[in-house]
C-alpha cells in the first residue's frame, strides 16, 4: 500500500534561511517515516496533487490555499499561523481570513496565540510546539558573561533594542553580544557596523550556517530575543533544548513560549531594561541558576517527538 502524500507550502525558500523555510524542513522530516512529503515553495510553478496540504503563513501562502480547495474541495487542509500573520494580518486582511476560513484544521506555535484567533476559528486550532535535538550542556567559563542574538536585522525582530542597551552598560562590565543573522534592511545594517566599531563587546557576523548557530548559541551564556512579533521563536526551542537561558520581550509569542510566570521578560524596546536584567544575570549568580531552571521546566515542551506525534495525530484526525 502506498504511503499518503503530504504537501507542505512555504512562502519562503532555503535561502531565505528564516522560520517558515525550517518549520517547513523540519516537519517534512518528521513526517516522512509514516507519509510521502512534499515541500513546495511560492517560488515554484504548478500544484503537485496530494492527499492533505500543510500551508504556512495565512497570507502568503494564500494563492495556494485558495488554489488548492478550488481544485480539491474535499481533501484536508491545515492552515499554520506562523508570526506575522497571526498579530498583523489577521486585522488587515482579507485573505489571510479567507485562509482560516477555508482551513480544516489551524496550527498555532504557542499557547497565547489561541486568543488572537477569531472567536468562530478557535475550536479548529491546535497547539503544537516546535522541537529541536537536545544538546549535551558544555562548561560556560563566567571570566565574561556571553550573549547571543540570532535574527535577522529587519524591524519585527527589533534588534536594535538589543544593540542600544549597551549603551546601558559600563565599561568596565564584561558583557558581550554576538549577533547572527543577515541584513534585510539597510539601514539597521548601518547600525550594527557603526556599533561594531566603537563597541568592542558587540560583534555583528552576518547569517551563518544552521549548525554554526547551534553551537554558538550552546557555547553562550544567555540568548537575547527582543522581538516586537514573534509567532513562536523556534531560536528559543534551540536555546533551551542546547541549555543555554533566554531572555525576551514580552510580546505573546514570547510569553507562549516560555509562560506568564517566566521572570526574564522585558518591556517591547526597552533597552535600558534589558542591560538591568543582562547585569542582573551576569553579576548575581543565583538569579541565573533561576532563569536556567525556569527555561529548563519548558524543555519537555520542545521534545521532537512531542512534535511528530502531535502532527501524525492531527494528519490522520483529517484523512
Amino acid at each position: 500500500m502506498s504511503h499518503p502524500v503530504i504537501k507542505i507550502f512555504t512562502p519562503y525558500t532555503a535561502q531565505a534561511n528564516n522560520g517558515n523555510w525550517r518549520t517547513a524542513t523540519r516537519w517534512a522530516r518528521l513526517l516522512r517515516s509514516r507519509y510521502r512529503v512534499i515541500v513546495q515553495t511560492a517560488s515554484e510553478s504548478g500544484s503537485h496533487d496530494a492527499d492533505c496540504l500543510i500551508a504556512l503563513h495565512a497570507r502568503r501562502s494564500f494563492p495556494a490555499i485558495r488554489d488548492w480547495r478550488e481544485r480539491w474541495p474535499d481533501k484536508p487542509l491545515i492552515v499554520t499561523l506562523t508570526g506575522t500573520d497571526l498579530y498583523r494580518d489577521l486585522p488587515e486582511s482579507a485573505e489571510a481570513r479567507a485562509s482560516l476560513h477555508a482551513a480544516d484544521r489551524l496550527i498555532v506555535l504557542q499557547e497565547d496565540a489561541l486568543r488572537f484567533l477569531p472567536r468562530r476559528e478557535r475550536g479548529k486550532a491546535q497547539v503544537i510546539y516546535q522541537s529541536a535535538a537536545s544538546l549535551r550542556g558544555c562548561e560556560k567559563p563566567r571570566t565574561r558573561f556571553n550573549c547571543i542574538l540570532v535574527g535577522h536585522l529587519r524591524t519585527e525582530k527589533d534588534p536594535l533594542t538589543a544593540m542600544r542597551a549597551w549603551d546601558f552598560l559600563g565599561h568596565e562590565e564584561s558583557i558581550y553580544l554576538t549577533h547572527v543573522g543577515a541584513a534585510l534592511e539597510k539601514h539597521l545594517a548601518g547600525v550594527a557596523l557603526e556599533l561594531q566599531g566603537r563597541e568592542p563587546r558587540y560583534r555583528w557576523l552576518g547569517p551563518k550556517p544552521h549548525a554554526w548557530t547551534r553551537q554558538a548559541i550552546k557555547h553562550s551564556h544567555l540568548l537575547i530575543v527582543p522581538s516586537r512579533m514573534e509567532g513562536g521563536a523556534n531560536v528559543i526551542v534551540e536555546a533551551v533544548t542546547a541549555g543555554t537561558p533566554v531572555v525576551a520581550s514580552r510580546v505573546s509569542g514570547n510569553i507562549g513560549m516560555l509562560g506568564r510566570k517566566f521572570t526574564g521578560y522585558f518591556e517591547v524596546g526597552d533597552s535600558e531594561a534589558l542591560a538591568g536584567l543582562l547585569r542582573r544575570y551576569w553579576g548575581q549568580p543565583e538569579s541565573y541558576h533561576e532563569l536556567c531552571r525556569q527555561c529548563l521546566a519548558r524543555r519537555p515542551l520542545f521534545k521532537p517527538e512531542r512534535e511528530q506525534a502531535a502532527l501524525f495525530r492531527l494528519i490522520e484526525q483529517l484523512l
